[in-house]
């Protein structure tokens, strides 16, 4: 099984992507590490950011993302924009979607040792980690 986590910054989706198999898991190397909605008021970037998502799903035979949620309220809460995507995430017709949360992140770490891989970027560890708790 693959599993995308995504994790959503500003107009970036942010992804990791990891096999799941017989127990092991496996960081799988992409050449898209970010997918980018360009002006989130024009309808053609729009669909050009759905576009994007769904075709990155589809190359590489995603059958969960796990997305990390990001706070509605509060200091550290998400930009409109990040909901937006969010949004077009959720509608994707290529595979389900889950929500993990920064907490459950954080608790995960701290049980699990989470040894990130050589080749994962540092601004792709929350998506990876994200992707770990569907595991």
């Amino acid at each position: 099984m693959k599993i995308c986590g995504i994790e959503l910054k500003s107009n970036n989706a942010i992804v990791s992507v990891i096999e799941y198999l017989n127990d092991e898991i496996n960081f799988i190397e992409t050449k898209i590490k970010k997918i980018v909605l360009e002006n989130d008021e024009d309808i053609n970037s729009v669909l050009k950011f759905k576009n994007e998502i769904e075709s990155f799903l589809n190359e590489n035979a995603i059958n969960y993302i796990a997305l990390k949620k990001r706070a509605k309220k509060g200091t550290f809460a998400g930009g409109a924009v990040t909901f937006k995507s969010e949004a077009i995430i959720q509608l994707n017709s290529i595979c389900e979607v889950h929500f993990v949360t920064s907490q459950a992140i954080s608790k995960y770490t701290k049980i699990n040792e989470a040894n990130l891989p050589k080749n994962l970027n540092k601004y792709q560890e929350q998506a990876y980690l994200s992707s770990l708790l569907l595991t």
